[in-house]
């Protein structure tokens, strides 16, 4: 969906983060920082994030689910100063690489708060995942219990793990984010009886300490009952396995045009504790936000290079960013918003296409958005909602340095990411 067809009105405020405010002539502030004067300090392209914001949404699915039943899923985006935030609200985190893992280690995360993913984690992974003393691992497959084994022989201390069942159930969303179908990379098959093979697999093995079972359905998911039915479909398996923890996984999905809605975190919630209750499920739930948390958090600010009209086609506005920032409406035509911040509570009335940079007709940041029609060149532009899986997709394609990280609180700004140079993206080429 993009903001195509979406009136002429002002973007909505609802797509801001929270403590977005305007001055008497609309011009835009973020956690008490005006937007220009942060694209003047840090330069453009660069991702501005609510700290107030997160740190309310991180509270908010504490209170849902409760103290240490939260886990922050960290591929939305990581950085160690978002690492710190979550574990400073109480969540724990969600790595899926090793990567993953030594970024929240540098954050200074305790071990034990940290739970492993990934459909194909390497020996090496698995090595310094149970050398440190992860808190869970999530077991994807029988070849990975087969590696978990073989670490354990060699000295490892057994981990304690989840198994990820796929319940097989298809929900509306883009394909590629579709986790929880039987033709997925992801999880043990219920339908196929592979689930059961793992559960009595893991429960015999000594190198193992199964205390729990996985699920995730899909991401960027609206609607709670698709969630519903995705626990009812596991629910018989989980009461017969009589494992102590239940893991609901993330998902769910936010609103990024006009005219989108998603259940908050506390309707998400309630719906998915409501359904274990209604469904005899004892274990602990546990969730996964990630998206939910960070994704309206930040807006991301470009500089307008190019104003280009073709008659009787379109106006392409490019900026000095583009696809290697944020790669979600190339890979899944995700929609986006536009805005002026200097204008920001202003009428849109020119339709326009938002490109980038790259050496792609297909560089594009938004299909079809809306911005004042006094746009011009030197102005800066801005997309909200791009919290979640800009940062963490990004890519030097072109050789692009990406963009540095800002967080913004109470009038001050904190460059937690620099930005990339032309020494970076040289430091790895060996000539």
């Amino acid at each position: 969906m993009s903001a195509a067809g979406s009136s002429a009105a002002p973007v909505p405020p609802v797509l801001l983060p929270d403590t977005a405010s305007f001055d008497d002539h609309g011009r835009l502030s973020i956690g008490g920082c005006d937007l220009l004067d942060l694209a003047a300090e840090f330069g453009t392209p660069v991702f501005v994030y609510d700290e107030a914001h997160l740190r309310a949404r991180c509270a908010e699915a504490v209170g849902v689910f409760g103290p240490g039943n939260v886990v922050y899923a960290t591929k939305a985006f990581l950085c160690r100063a978002m690492a710190r935030l979550a574990l400073d609200e109480g969540l724990r985190l969600d790595v899926a690489t090793g990567g993953e893992l030594e970024v929240a280690l540098a954050a200074g995360a305790p071990p034990e708060r940290i739970v492993l993913h990934g459909n194909n984690k390497s020996t090496a992974e698995l090595e310094r995942a149970l050398g440190v003393g992860v808190g869970r691992v999530v077991v994807d497959s029988s070849d990975e219990l087969d590696r978990i084994e073989a670490v354990v022989a060699s000295g490892a201390e057994p981990p304690r793990v989840l198994l990820r069942v796929n319940p097989g159930i298809e929900v509306h969303t883009h394909e590629h984010v579709q986790t929880g179908i039987l033709d997925s990379k992801f999880g043990f098959p219920l339908s196929t009886g592979q689930a059961d093979e793992a559960l009595q697999r893991a429960a015999a093995s000594p190198a193992v300490d199964l205390v729990g079972l996985h699920l995730h359905i899909g991401s960027q998911v609206f609607s709670v009952e698709n969630f519903a039915e995705g626990l009812r479909a596991v629910a018989p398996f989980v009461r017969s396995a009589g494992l102590p923890e239940l893991v609901v996984g993330g998902g769910l999905g936010v609103a990024y045009v006009a005219g989108e809605h998603a259940p908050s975190l506390t309707e998400w919630g309630d719906a998915v504790l409501r359904v274990c209750a209604e469904e005899g499920v004892e274990a602990e739930v546990s969730a996964e936000p990630g998206r939910a948390v960070v994704a309206s958090a930040a807006v991301t600010l470009y500089t307008v290079g190019t104003v280009k009209f073709i008659p009787g086609v379109r106006t392409y506005v490019a900026v000095d960013g583009g696809m290697s920032d944020n790669p979600r409406p190339v890979l899944y035509d995700s929609g986006y918003e536009t805005f002026l911040p200097r204008a920001a509570a202003s009428r849109r009335d020119l339709p326009v296409r938002l490109v980038g940079k790259h050496c792609e007709s297909g560089d594009l940041l938004v299909r079809d958005g809306m911005l004042p029609a006094d746009v011009s060149v030197g102005d800066v532009v801005a997309t909200p909602v791009t919290g979640a899986y800009g940062h963490s997709m990004g890519s030097n394609y072109n050789k692009v340095p990406r963009p540095p990280v800002v967080f913004v609180r109470d009038g001050t700004a904190r460059l937690v990411v620099r930005r990339e140079t032309i020494e970076d993206l040289l430091a790895t080429d060996l000539g």
